[in-house]
């Protein structure tokens, strides 16, 4: 970071909240008609049921429940660079973990309409929740589901208290440069941070806290998201592999969205490219290849299993996933997840801002049809032959999966311009003082 000062820092990211350029509200236009596409297959959906979904008999989750698990893997990247890395002191985490903690908090918020969607009647959602409803009765507290509403809430609720903290020192910096409104806007998230010796010492204290609450959780809750299937009697779902298996692959697809929202920032922002480092980009590319090996062996794993139990259920199903109508969904998982990202392996891929673009893209792809294949195909190929079904997608699901993107990357866009995208105070502490540095 030699060619950048403390300066330099404050002036680059507070530019970024400036008034939106044209570039911005094209982008946005694009966004808010993604979501509309999904606002108005969910009023078909109120309105006509689920039959314009693709969920049948016996496939009664489909790709609602593909995107739940899709969206909650997604969020654990951000905790994960925010909290973890923080723990261990990773130099690579500071210009990127405040737009990654971002991501968390919206992909939670993505993840819990699904649930919603799926269903159907929303107006009876309250039945999700762990109270007695008008019957008198109790939802089961032995049920994984349950154990979801649980889980998906703390997470959420410990990633906002943990995302608005980081952000104190920032809002304080935003308010000290701007004048009027503005100034009394920012001024109330500041909570009246001053930057005094005793605020940064409770400061300090309070983020290690959060970050050592913040890290049980990033391995807790997919393992519990991951009971939904392994809770389950079916075939390819019945497994104690399921927690370390999902908890992998959500770190490995976080990282992977990371980077996809990253590497534009970088060059949208003037000033960006010299603060999110390629080193920075580089360090994220090799946690993608860390859990990626998690992930491949995980899926010989599953395959080894099925062949060695002589379950003549599992073999079946493990046979029917490569081989059966939904194959090319399968193959697509592998050439995603297994072979996209062997380039990283290079140096020289793991440099090049295209390529690593490209290969978050895959991943994320990759990532969807896992969860996909976990999900349809399990429970289109059971137990009783007689009960086999294939799965056909609906343009209404179609939509709600493109309006999903679109809740999500609209948040985002607002975030971006309204808090700080990278950490002002962190950047700053991993350059040398200016007195220091003038020797």
């Amino acid at each position: 970071m030699s060619n950048i000062t403390y300066a330099s820092i404050n002036d680059d990211i507070l530019k970024s909240l400036e008034p939106p350029g044209k570039a911005w509200l094209a982008s946005f236009l694009v966004i808010i008609t993604a979501l509309g596409m999904g606002i108005f297959a969910f009023a078909y959906q109120i309105r006509h049921g689920l039959e314009g979904s693709g969920i049948n008999n016996p496939i009664g989750w489909g790709v609602y429940i593909t995107n739940f698990v899709f969206w909650v893997g997604i969020a654990h990247a951000g905790t994960l660079i925010s909290a973890v890395l923080y723990l261990v002191r990773a130099p690579f985490r500071t210009s990127i973990y405040r737009a990654s903690e971002a991501m968390t908090v919206f992909s939670v918020m993505t993840a819990g309409l699904f649930p919603l969607i799926h269903i159907g009647r929303v107006w009876n959602f309250y039945w999700l929740i762990p109270y007695p409803n008008q019957r008198l009765l109790w939802v089961n507290f032995k049920s994984p589901l349950l154990w979801d509403v649980f889980a998906v809430n703390t997470y959420m609720s410990v990633s906002i208290a943990f995302f608005l903290l980081g952000l104190i020192p920032d809002f304080a910096s935003v308010r000290d440069d701007s004048k009027g409104l503005k100034r009394l806007i920012y001024a109330l998230p500041s909570l009246g941070f001053r930057g005094t010796n005793h605020q940064w010492l409770h400061y300090m204290r309070a983020y290690l806290l959060f970050a050592a609450i913040c890290t049980p959780l990033v391995f807790s809750v997919h393992s519990i998201v991951s009971w939904d299937f392994a809770m389950g009697s079916i075939p390819g779902w019945h497994t104690t592999i399921f927690p370390p298996y999902f908890v992998a692959g959500a770190i490995f697809s976080g990282c992977a969205m990371v980077l996809t929202i990253m590497i534009p920032m970088r060059f949208i922002f003037r000033g960006f490219d010299e603060i999110i480092k390629i080193k920075d980009l580089e360090g994220m590319a090799k946690m993608i290849i860390f859990t990626g090996i998690v992930v491949s062996y995980a899926y010989a794993s599953e395959f080894f299993i099925a062949y060695y139990s002589g379950a003549k259920y599992e073999k079946a199903l493990f046979w029917y996933r490569p081989f059966g109508e939904l194959k090319l969904f399968f193959w697509g998982m592998i050439f995603c997840n297994v072979i996209s990202p062997i380039p990283l392996w290079s140096k020289k891929i793991r440099t090049n801002i295209p390529a690593l673009f490209v290969i978050s893209i895959l991943v994320n792809i990759g990532m969807w049809l896992e969860r996909f294949n976990i999900v349809v195909t399990s429970l289109a190929h059971d137990f009783d032959p007689y009960a086999w079904a294939n799965y056909k997608f609906q343009w209404v699901e179609i939509y709600i999966t493109i309006g999903s993107f679109g809740w999500f990357l609209m948040w985002f866009f607002l975030f971006v311009k309204i808090m700080p995208s990278l950490a002002v105070a962190e950047l700053k502490e991993a350059l040398n003082p200016p007195l220091r540095s003038a020797k």
